[in-house]
């Protein structure tokens, strides 16, 4: 039950990083400030009139904060996965390099050489 929950909430979390992560949302979010600024006179900027901002920004902030530690979270795993694989590569490049100046050091500017356009 444990993954399906977190599976559902890592899939609605990428879509709305999508979905809010853009320009247009900005500029919509922006436009209901400007709203909301320019209601203030037919409210009296009464104290109701504020609070409705103010309830509005809090609960957006609230939510935003564990879709952006959600995303970082994510980040951080996939940039941990990358890590680890380069070090794999890595440590098996040393050995073959570590191997070919072993059987032969006559030959290893070649050899190299062509391991690395092989690579490549």
């Amino acid at each position: 039950m444990k993954a399906f929950i977190t599976h559902r909430f890592d899939a609605l979390s990428e879509w709305i990083s999508r979905m809010l992560g853009n320009p247009s949302s900005f500029l919509a979010a922006c436009a209901l400030v400007a709203l909301w600024g320019l209601s203030g006179p037919a409210f009296d900027f009464s104290d109701t009139w504020q609070l409705v901002i103010n309830t509005g920004t809090t609960i957006a902030t609230f939510l935003m904060v564990f879709l952006l530690q959600n995303t970082g979270n994510r980040t951080i795993a996939e940039m941990q996965d990358h890590l680890h694989r380069l070090g794999r590569q890595n440590a098996e490049i040393i050995g073959q390099l570590r191997a070919l100046n072993a059987a032969s050091p006559a030959t290893m500017p070649t050899k190299t050489l062509a391991m690395a356009s092989e690579a490549a």
